[in-house]
């Protein structure tokens, strides 16, 4: 149970914010501040202020509009405080973690008065390297470039502005007007100037840096031991998960978790948990690595121990690169052979590769593990180097050699990974691994996956049974009106608490839903997209703010070349353009009083806010099933089909389900809204199936003609 004290706590800031904004209380809102608060009231401590019961977890869907942000954090951050443990917010777009920092938390703590300290997490890849810097600019000036063993890896561009770069960087460094995150830089940095400016963990040398204390990430990483609440997003709690916990975020059993957009966590964990490899790319880069390795020692002859650690890990790559050589051909042939016609890609059913590719499998794997283990032997003698005041070879090589040492490590770290998971098998009763290879976008190489079907284990695991508490939202997280689809693909505990709070629209008098005849359905894909593509004309208005939503490249780029010219001249198609681009002359175009149509895939059908007539009318095109051949969603229906289950009730439906009301959620964004919702799929009156999607969306009024 809550204290009086913090419940008061609460309830007084809800007042203050809402008397100071001057709102009135949504019902949605105060349901889930009430949902929240009460389930982590539910927390038992010990005298430590250790959990001694089971983790508790709110899980609430609250759509657009109810306030959720707000809700969340009047809940979580007195509890928190009150408990001595750190708030984790987990947001999945960068967008939502800027409307945090910049005007919700700002808001909350001016209106009650409340003093926090907020802190944004980023992984070191966002943070500028100051000793990467020194090299750079040495680099530009061609003084004291050190080795330069890394070159082919890890380019610095000295040209078409590389050089400016680099100065207006220590420029800003040196008179504070820049703090080294990436994304707080006023311009986009290239990608490729942007690596050789920052280094991975592996690259980092941490304590016996000569630049540790002006080190860019290491500065942010103090603001966050100093946080009462932080921002970091849903592929940095996994990244951390993934390291044990505490790695780079406050260990879990200290965390109070909440997951914003937590309709992702389950896609974000497989992701985190497979591996994927390209056998001739890895083939080349492995060439580079071994003869780089083996000129190395004459750069460092000064140093006998580091000498003989580098021709050991130069031996093994040599060991390592021809058990690969000889792997590459025997994969491309096995896929040749069993991939199916038009297809790019075979998968291995149940995820059993066969006794004599494990055999194969295991060799590699131990290979790249023994290669794996010299180059942690020579990333330990040369932090001895580091360490060391008087050196037989100057520093500045030393550290070149380092990063460069620790780029081969974290690539060959990963891929005796993907052997070891290729070669395991799984364990009985148990989801199986997916594993396939596959063709790639170029037709020449090969590429081998291995991915978890399931993160409900990884979660429970890493997660659920470890964190202090959690809070987990979205505006959809049930499917077909039920939580059942997420707590199966998250491992949600039994004991979890979850609830749908009242939502903020009035959908009776902000628009409707049609669903026209237009002559073919969705199970007829050229027909259909013959169909889609002449209605169109027919149904947006030249003077609105249309999106078109797709399920596939191809019908929308044919749908593209065949659509009325009253459309087509209004066009903006994702990949004719950035996300971004598109968003702004899209808004460009209704702001001057034209209309705009937007063409999109599954990306823009979630998260993008066009609220008021920059999108008046939805449209989509056919219903959102997964492509059935996807190896990931393939080996999923294979298990259910192994244990009794229907994969299409019991993935395929609720899936398609989330989709779709994720779409329909683009329409309205604000209170004020108006617009229309049109689905082009008549299987959503004609299926057994279609009737359980229907019930399942926003109850706007509903167009069948």
């Amino acid at each position: 149970m809550l204290s009086d004290e913090l419940k008061n706590t609460i309830q007084d800031g809800y007042r203050a914010f809402l008397k100071a904004r001057e709102l009135r209380p949504r019902l949605g809102q105060k349901q889930m501040i009430g949902t929240i608060a009460s389930t982590l009231g539910r927390v038992e401590l010990d005298e430590e202020g250790s959990r001694v019961n089971e983790a508790p977890i709110a899980v609430v869907e609250a759509g657009t509009g109810t306030g959720k942000t707000l809700a969340y954090l009047l809940a979580t951050l007195p509890v928190a405080r009150a408990m001595n443990k750190t708030v984790v917010i987990a947001t999945g777009t960068v967008s939502l973690q800027s409307q945090l920092l910049d005007k919700d938390i700002p808001e909350l703590l001016e209106a009650t008065g409340w003093r926090y300290r907020f802190a944004l997490a980023k992984g070191r890849g966002r943070y500028l390297c100051n000793v990467r810097l020194d090299q750079c600019r040495d680099a530009a000036g061609a003084k004291n470039a050190g080795l330069y063993l890394f070159e082919d890896e890890l380019p610095f561009d000295t040209g078409r502005g590389g050089a400016q770069l680099v100065e207006d960087l220590a420029g800003a460094l040196e008179d504070g007007t820049w703090d080294g995150d990436r994304d707080a830089w006023p311009d986009a940095i290239p990608d490729h100037q942007w690596r050789a400016l920052t280094v991975d963990r592996r690259q980092c040398a941490g304590r016996r840096c000569r630049k540790i204390a002006e080190c860019c990430f290491f500065r942010a990483r103090e603001s966050l031991e100093e946080a009462d609440c932080i921002i970091a997003n849903h592929d940095l709690v996994m990244a951390d998960l993934a390291l044990g916990g505490g790695a780079i975020l406050p260990a879990p059993e200290d965390t109070l978790y909440i997951f914003d957009e937590a309709h992702r966590l389950g896609d974000t964990a497989l992701r985190h948990f497979g591996a994927t490899i390209h056998l001739q790319g890895t083939v080349q880069w492995l060439e580079k690595m071994q003869r780089t390795a083996a000129a190395a020692p004459r750069d460092v002859a000064g140093d006998p121990v580091l000498v003989e650690a580098l021709e050991s890990a130069a031996r093994a790559a040599e060991s390592a690169l021809a058990a690969l050589r000889e792997a590459v051909p025997l994969f491309r042939t096995e896929l040749d052979e069993r991939m199916g016609h038009g297809s790019t890609h075979f998968r291995y059913p149940h995820g059993d590769i066969g006794e004599d590719n494990r055999a194969l499998c295991t060799r590699l794997a131990e290979t790249f593990s023994l290669l794996n283990n010299r180059l942690d032997s020579l990333s330990g003698e040369l932090e001895k180097a580091l360490d060391m005041t008087r050196h037989p070879v100057p520093r500045v090589d030393l550290e070149q050699l380092f990063q460069g040492v620790g780029s081969w490590h974290g690539r060959i770290e990963a891929v005796a990974t993907l052997w070891w998971l290729m070669a395991t098998p799984d364990e009985p009763g148990q989801p199986p691994r997916a594993r396939w290879l596959r063709i790639d976008d170029s037709g020449q190489d090969v590429a081998v996956a291995v991915s978890p079907i399931s993160a409900a284990d990884i979660l429970r695991e890493h997660l659920w049974h470890r964190c202090f508490a959690a809070v987990a939202t979205s505006a959809t997280l049930r499917a077909l009106g039920r939580f059942d689809r997420f707590a199966e693909t998250t491992g949600l505990p039994r004991h979890a608490v979850t609830e749908t709070v009242a939502g903020a629209f009035d959908y009776g008098a902000a628009g409707y839903l049609a669903i026209p005849d237009i002559g073919a359905d969705g199970g007829e894909p050229e027909a259909h997209t013959r169909a889609v593509a002449a209605h169109l004309g027919r149904i947006v208005d030249p003077g609105e703010g249309t999106l078109v939503l797709f399920s596939s490249r191809r019908q929308m780029e044919t749908v593209a070349g065949e659509v009325a010219e009253s459309v087509r001249e209004r066009l903006l198609m994702q990949g004719d353009y950035s996300h971004s681009e598109i968003v702004r002359r899209h808004k460009r175009a209704l702001d001057e009083g034209e209309g705009s149509v937007i063409f999109g895939l599954a990306s823009f059908a979630e998260g993008l806010d066009l609220p008021g007539p920059y999108c008046s009318h939805v449209v989509i095109a056919k219903l959102p099933f997964a492509v059935p051949d996807d190896p990931l969603n393939a080996a999923q229906s294979e298990w259910l089909e192994s244990r009794g289950q229907k994969p299409f009730m019991a993935m395929t439906l609720p899936e398609a389900s989330l989709k779709l009301i994720q779409a329909c959620g683009r329409l309205l964004r604000t209170e004020s809204d108006r617009g229309r919702v049109t689905i082009l799929d008549r299987r959503l009156l004609t299926k057994f199936y279609g009737r359980q999607l229907l019930d399942s969306l926003p109850p706007f009024p509903r167009e069948t003609g």
